[in-house]
């Protein structure tokens, strides 16, 4: 949890916590369970968050910036690309015409076009993005594989820093990990030098490795062939995978949740009355026991207006149980559009985004962006969304059998937000009129991670410690405060 220099002085605990440690001293427990509560009583102290919980959208492969939310229609046809611009709900701000649901609510949402890093390979870029972080650490070998050398994740920090809330996991990755269908999994999503007890909790809800990269069952498509259907692609129920060192005899490396839940309930509910178990099993245990958590976990049987509002696919079924799951207590749940490099458009850019990537995504993060409005939520929700990189300004021309495409571009992106304190039409930063670099405003990685963390309410002073207890500054950035 944050450290914070405070002057010296006798420390003072909430009641609560003091009548806590008493009964740990009457039942004879450890001095693990005293941490715990010494980490409580700080939380007490921390200011008020500005936001309770955050969704971060990862768009695997990276969308490109001209033909989603920074469209350059004045500039020449090899850079302006094949879609038209439309004016949105806000003067001034153009978007893709693909993005009429969006372009209907800007009044809602905000845009950093000025996003910048070095990488354009896309295991480097991942890293970057999901950490915050351009700079590893000297032991790190930039690659796809994960470390435990690697910076722990945005999410895995925020959730530390943040705190848990109702005794649920702080972090939570869904529908399925970053797993390329050649077998790497892509590093960023864990909880690196953090240590594994703070890896994010995977709900692989999403058939993994699979060739489709879409919103399944309507908009699936593969790179080579196009468009495509099968009926191997099922959003089931979601399996839980435990982090490292959080499973049990009981629990399992892996469990169908809502089959294990029925079966396993009263065990669990007794095995925790009468065992020590740690706050980490605890947390397994919430997700396992807690009515209002496994009902977080059911989306494809939700109402079905609900269900039209956000798309009956792989895309608006994940948005809604982010919703959900951020509404049940969890602080940041980083939500995986598409399969892992879906967005990677070398070939049929235009295509791919006009038939199977931005429909379903317009629909999806629309419904998010109304459900958590009408449900009083979203003002107290960040949601942001990003990808490895841009794409390059110059369109490629692909060969016979491909339409043209753009390439790899960490030199700029546009970031989407929404919610958690954000002044929505509202667009920070601008990008060359060629869409390629910063022309105002440029902002790094750890700019914009510092921003979730400081909607969040995490103080510019807090620090994580690795396995040797050496302290890690949370902030390695501002926070983008024009966007607030």
């Amino acid at each position: 949890m944050p450290h914070r220099s405070v002057p010296a002085s006798h420390p003072v605990f909430p009641r609560r916590v003091a009548l806590q440690a008493g009964a740990i001293g009457l039942l004879g427990l450890g001095m693990n369970h005293c941490e715990a509560l010494r980490v409580e009583a700080a939380a007490d102290r921390l200011p008020e968050s500005r936001a309770k919980s955050a969704i971060y959208i990862f768009l695997s492969g990276g969308p490109s910036q001209h033909d989603t939310f920074d469209p350059k229609p004045d500039a020449p046809a090899g850079i302006r690309g094949e879609f038209q611009s439309i004016a949105t709900a806000t003067p001034g701000i153009l978007v893709s015409e693909h993005l009429p649901l969006l372009a209907q609510r800007s009044e809602k949402w905000a845009l950093l076009r000025s996003l910048t890093h070095p990488e354009n390979e896309h295991g480097a870029g991942t890293m970057v993005m999901l950490t915050g972080m351009k700079s590893f650490p000297p032991e790190l070998v930039t690659e796809v594989k994960p470390r435990r050398t690697d910076w722990p994740s945005i999410a895995c920090v925020a959730g530390y820093g943040a705190g848990a809330r109702n005794n649920l996991p702080p972090a939570v990755v869904l529908p399925e990990r970053l797993i390329h269908r050649t077998g790497p999994v892509f590093g960023g999503q864990y909880a690196g030098m953090l240590g594994p007890q703070h890896d994010p909790w995977f709900i692989e809800a999403s058939p993994r490795n699979s060739v489709s990269y879409g919103a399944y069952p309507d908009y699936e498509f593969d790179h080579a062939r196009g468009g495509m259907r099968t009926d191997k692609l099922v959003f089931q129920a979601p399996h839980l995978s435990l982090p490292e060192g959080l499973s049990s005899s009981r629990l399992g490396q892996r469990a169908d949740l809502l089959t294990l839940v029925e079966r396993q309930r009263q065990g669990l509910d007794r095995s925790a009355r009468i065992e020590r178990f740690d706050r980490y099993r605890q947390d397994a245990i919430s997700l396992l026991t807690q009515p209002k958590v496994r009902a977080a976990f059911d989306v494809v049987n939700a109402d079905p207006r609900l269900l039209d509002r956000y798309g009956r696919n792989a895309f608006g079924w994940s948005l809604l149980m982010a919703r959900q799951l951020v509404e049940a207590g969890v602080r940041l749940v980083e939500v995986h559009l598409g399969n892992c490099d879906a967005w990677d458009t070398h070939v049929n850019n235009f295509v791919h985004l006009k038939q199977f990537l931005l429909p379903p995504t317009d629909r999806a993060v629309s419904g998010l962006v109304d459900d958590l409005d009408e449900r009083g939520l979203l003002n107290e929700t960040l949601v942001v969304m990003a990808g490895e990189f841009g794409r390059t300004p110059n369109i490629v021309d692909a060969n016979k059998a491909h339409a043209p495409g753009r390439n790899h571009w960490g030199a700029v992106q546009t970031v989407f937000f929404a919610g958690g304190g954000v002044r929505g039409g509202n667009v920070v930063g601008s990008s060359d009129a060629a869409g390629a670099y910063p022309a105002s405003s440029p902002q790094q990685p750890e700019d914009f991670a510092a921003t979730i963390y400081h909607a969040l309410g995490i103080p510019p002073t807090a620090v994580w410690k690795d396995a040797l207890d050496r302290p890690h500054q949370i902030y390695h950035g501002e926070p983008i405060l024009k966007l607030m």
